[in-house]
């Protein structure tokens, strides 16, 4: 199992005080011979709103060095996830998770943004020092 990133616990913490269970903490994704580990799973309970929807989060700093690397990266472990959630576990919604603060910086420059829209890319945008979900981007 791959080693948590570094705002994992944040995005966690945003997700259970907007009201998400977290049911897997890692999400595994199995399909015939491959075994792939999402962040988080969760589910909303029946009274609240959006009342049983379920994710699957993956959690993704964008700190290295190069930005664009590490968005090569999350876009092709994004789409993996993606076509594998949509053979077993098709009722449950993918997100990429990242701060409000890569993406204000990164995610809001234009050639990124074109990205995120073109590849229809579902993103939950958590401001980390306060451990709050900021945005839903679908």
């Amino acid at each position: 199992m791959p080693a948590a990133d570094i705002i994992h616990d944040a995005v966690k913490n945003a997700l259970i005080k907007d009201g998400w269970t977290i049911t897997d903490d890692p999400y595994r994704i199995e399909y015939e011979e491959i075994d792939l580990f999402a962040d988080l799973g969760a589910e909303r309970p029946i009274a609240a709103e959006r009342a049983g929807e379920r994710i699957v989060v993956e959690v993704k700093s964008f700190v290295s060095r190069s930005l664009i690397q590490d968005l090569k990266l999350a876009l092709g472990q994004y789409e993996m996830y993606l076509n594998f959630l949509e053979l077993t576990a098709p009722d449950r919604k993918l997100y990429l998770a990242i701060s409000a603060q890569v993406h204000d910086d990164f995610f809001m420059l234009k050639a990124i943004n074109v990205l995120v829209e073109r590849l229809r890319l579902s993103l939950l945008v958590v401001n980390v020092p306060r451990e709050e979900v900021q945005k839903w981007i679908n």
